[in-house]
């Protein structure tokens, strides 16, 4: 039987966090979809929530990838899957281009490694305030750093005049890069914040037509057609045997959904769903229980601490949770962590009692960023693998542990980061309950 043949991708990227593009990736998607196409969106890096706004520009559903925490092969077949059924890919990078961990070539998380191993051209967004012609000397190091990609042209951001674009695009023009389109300054491309990034898709007002809006500044300032021209075909192999990404925790898993509960990868739920289970949501939020038909618990990471308050009141979910920890396995990942513990304080201080399935107890007052890749090791058979499995994963949350630290004993498993340093003992498992602060990607 033949293969499906792989639509053409490209990755939207820039030199460093904050230049657009998230906003211009959304744009392109939603205005290349608008035109008629099948646009699939993927996004580099561990992150939960840009997934689920490249879900909502293009109507097709939308994936991560990572090179340093999927094995290649898993990564090669979300992107295969992706493009085999569509006519463009429209990857957002993470960070700066080639920023990434590790010494491993091709295996260290940047955004390069993405668009180098699937043969995609990068289209290279420029914050050019504040600069003109030395907004060229920028791309041009970005074309030049890493043999293996090809930036195909920029896109200029916060262009504050037509004599301000003139003066860029003259820079552009003497190292030989097109520019596919300029945004101005005035345009406003923003999209809402909170401490962890974009707020996410399902609470942003009037969505729709904020991705119109989008849209249409970005098809009013860009050359559609020469970025489309410029995709190239993706280079990348399903695998002959579909790859995991984690074992599924039961055949039927109640997972919480709702504003306080939604951290959740798209390939992990996917990669479930193909094992042959099946996913049952409830919302904490509005005091539902987990259904009780159900044989395995998740409760995922989110903003539990801008909902404290409504969690520690939520009657039957509290109920619900403690029943089903007496008989089956439940495991928090971050946020779910926190809310399995003894105690949560929020951001004004005020201490407010969880499940208390867990000895530990959490501040969002005491706020620190914990940021990273983790590589653990699980301390004994848990609903994500056996004693000694391997976990690849990643930490991003501001809330601090106030209580001790857990004694291996106790430990869900043992961690170190990305350049392999040993962070010790970390999360907590009790007997059927489990719980930690990474979110866990692929099996190592």
């Amino acid at each position: 039987m033949t293969a499906p043949a792989l639509a053409p991708g490209l990755l939207v990227a820039a030199p460093k966090s904050g230049s657009g593009k998230t906003t211009v990736t959304l744009g392109l998607q939603r205005a290349l979809a608008r035109r008629g196409l099948t646009v699939r969106g993927l996004k580099s890096g561990p992150d939960y929530i840009d997934p689920a706004f490249h879900a909502a520009a293009t109507g097709a559903s939308a994936a991560n990838l990572d090179s340093f925490a999927m094995p290649p092969a898993l990564l090669d077949g979300l992107a295969a899957e992706a493009a085999a059924g569509a006519d463009l890919v429209v990857a957002e990078g993470s960070m700066g281009l080639f920023d990434g961990v590790g010494h491993t070539p091709g295996r260290t998380g940047a955004s390069a490694d993405v668009a180098a191993r699937l043969g995609w051209p990068v289209v290279l967004v420029l914050d050019v305030s504040g600069q003109a012609q030395s907004a060229a000397a920028v791309a041009l190091g970005c074309a030049r750093f890493d043999a293996r990609i090809t930036v195909a042209g920029v896109i200029l951001n916060k262009v504050a005049s037509e004599r301000h674009r003139r003066l860029v695009t003259e820079g552009m023009e003497r190292i030989g890069l097109p520019v596919f389109g300029a945004l101005s300054k005035a345009a406003g491309l923003i999209l809402p914040e909170r401490h962890l990034g974009l707020v996410q898709a399902g609470e942003t007002a009037d969505l729709a037509a904020r991705l119109d809006a989008l849209a249409d500044a970005v098809a009013d300032a860009v050359d559609l057609d020469a970025v489309v021209a410029a995709a190239q075909p993706t280079r990348a192999a399903a695998p002959a045997h579909p790859v995991l990404p984690l074992p599924p925790p039961g055949g039927r898993i109640a997972i919480a959904r709702d504003a306080a509960f939604s951290f959740v990868y798209p390939h992990v739920e996917a990669g479930w769903r193909a094992a042959g289970a099946s996913l049952h949501p409830f919302s904490p939020l509005a005091d539902e229980a987990p259904d009780e038909t159900c044989d395995a618990l998740w409760l995922p990471g989110g903003y539990p601490e801008l909902h404290a308050g409504r969690l520690a009141a939520a009657v039957r979910f509290r109920a619900g949770v403690r029943r089903f920890a007496e008989t089956r396995p439940v495991h928090g990942e971050c946020g779910g962590y926190m809310v399995l513990g003894e105690t949560l304080e929020d951001e004004a201080g005020v201490v407010h009692p969880m499940l208390g399935l867990l000895p530990v107890a959490t501040s969002y007052a005491r706020r620190r960023l914990h940021l990273g890749y983790r590589v653990a090791t699980l301390l004994a058979d848990t609903p994500l693998g056996p004693a000694g499995a391997v976990l690849t994963g990643h930490e991003f949350h501001y809330a601090s542990v106030t209580s001790p630290s857990p004694e291996p004993r106790e430990a869900f498993a043992t961690v170190t980061d990305a350049t392999g340093a040993v962070l010790g003992p970390t999360g907590h498992r009790r007997g059927s309950v489990t719980g930690t602060f990474f979110h866990a990607i692929a099996r190592g």
